[in-house]
């Protein structure tokens, strides 16, 4: 029962100096986090807009040419 109860202590101690440890090491607030994580979901959004933008044109394109009427090929001799 007592290598439990040490066992228990052991684990809340710990988890308290990793929760301050973890508090005090933390390169930002969480508000920024929040911030920061909003603007680069916004930049990864456009980014794919753009790119998906980029590719339309391109299969139009392809698309186009492909229906454009082909001239007849060359006779065989």
């Amino acid at each position: 029962m007592q290598r439990l109860l040490n066992f228990f202590i052991g684990a809340l101690v710990g988890a308290l100096v990793g929760a301050t440890a973890a508090i005090l090491l933390a390169p930002s607030s969480g508000e920024e986090l929040r911030i920061q994580i909003q603007d680069r979901a916004t930049t990864m959004r456009e980014e794919v807009k753009s790119a998906a933008a980029d590719r339309r044109a391109e299969l139009e394109h392809q698309l186009a040419k492909m229906r454009s009427p082909q001239p007849p090929p060359p006779p065989l001799e």
